[in-house]
């Protein structure tokens, strides 16, 4: 129904002629919508029947997804329900989906798209993995694979691993995530027992990456800071190619014999867009804090005013300004 519909049922009702948010086309909101985070559209669509209706539309969730995101659903997924809109596409896409029989996820972040994947200690090639005198996996619900790679004492620590994948262009980033100490609960409460852990501080951990196309990177430091589950940064490679997987190997080593070391976790490698470096990393199993800017957009409702619509955190309450009488409406 149109504004003029709207306002003539307002003054029949004995309340004062000005525009609602209820009066704005299904599709200026959609628009507007755009321009939003996909957070930020969820919170807006419960404000009221056009701002729901206009949060399903395709092409506000299509700039939302990766662009070779077929290519991301084609490697993960082995039966992909047909006929989903791209707003169900990118919830789908958004939750952290296991492949390669369950040693590795992907999802996207929700808030802005970017493809992030991880490979569980499961799908990394752990020289002595089978001896059990040295290594053990261990239960843990501090690791979204719930189960870590746990090495009591060795000579020699060597991880290998490799991925093929549809990274979407950009550069990104390498990260092994490692704890010192076996972490447990006592009377409800998490500590850490560093009983074995040694030897980490004679010599510095190697980390290295090689891609397909020619990249490597490497990069050592010790290991430290007993009971924190820490992402020790790898490397980064860049991708050109959305179209074409990139396939990429990596490595944790420290080879000298020299002394033993032990008491160390290796819960998962983690790949990700480098811009997520400049963000605070949330461990698994701590609640997830999420973070939005206030934005605003002009709308035309009409020739004699211009409104502008404040969507302003966190309770996400908009706001319609009338620039001419610089009054504003609440909903």
């Amino acid at each position: 129904m149109g504004t003029g519909v709207s306002l003539l049922a307002c003054e029949n009702e004995g309340c004062p002629s000005r525009p609602r948010l209820g009066d704005l086309p299904e599709d200026c909101v959609a628009l507007v919508l755009s321009y939003l985070d996909p957070p930020e559209i969820c919170k807006l669509a419960r404000l009221n029947r056009a701002f729901r209706g206009a949060s399903r539309a395709d092409l506000v969730w299509e700039p939302k997804l990766p662009s070779n995101y077929c290519l991301v659903i084609e490697k993960v997924f082995k039966d992909f329900p047909e006929n989903l809109c791209k707003k169900e596409i990118y919830a789908r896409l958004c939750q952290p989906n296991p492949f390669d029989g369950g040693t590795k996820k992907a999802w996207l972040d929700k808030r802005t798209g970017g493809v992030f994947l991880s490979i569980s200690s499961k799908g990394l090639a752990i020289t002595g993995i089978d001896d059990r005198r040295y290594w053990n996996y261990i239960p843990t619900e501090e690791s979204r694979f719930n189960t870590v790679a746990y090495v009591q004492q060795i000579w020699w620590l060597e991880v290998d691993g490799e991925v093929d994948f549809p990274f979407p262009a950009g550069t990104y980033s390498i990260f092994f995530r490692l704890q010192l100490g076996r972490a447990s609960k006592r009377l409800g409460r998490r500590i850490c027992n560093p009983e074995h852990v040694h030897g980490w501080d004679i010599k510095p951990v190697r980390f290295q990456l090689w891609t397909s196309d020619g990249q490597h990177a490497t990069s050592q430091c010790f290991l430290d800071e007993p009971g924190r589950w820490i992402q020790y940064h790898a490397g980064d490679f860049v991708v050109d190619n959305s179209n074409a997987s990139t396939k990429i190997k990596f490595s944790m080593t420290q080879i000298d014999c020299t002394h033993t070391k032990g008491g160390l976790c290796v819960d998962s490698v983690m790949i990700y867009p480098r811009e997520f470096r400049e963000r605070e990393i949330i461990n698994v199993g701590s609640k997830e804090s999420l973070f939005f800017v206030s934005s605003f957009l002009p709308i035309s409702l009409g020739d004699e005013y211009i409104h502008w619509v404040y969507f302003i955190e966190p309770c996400c309450r908009c706001f319609i300004y009338q620039e001419k009488k610089n009054t504003h409406t609440q909903q």
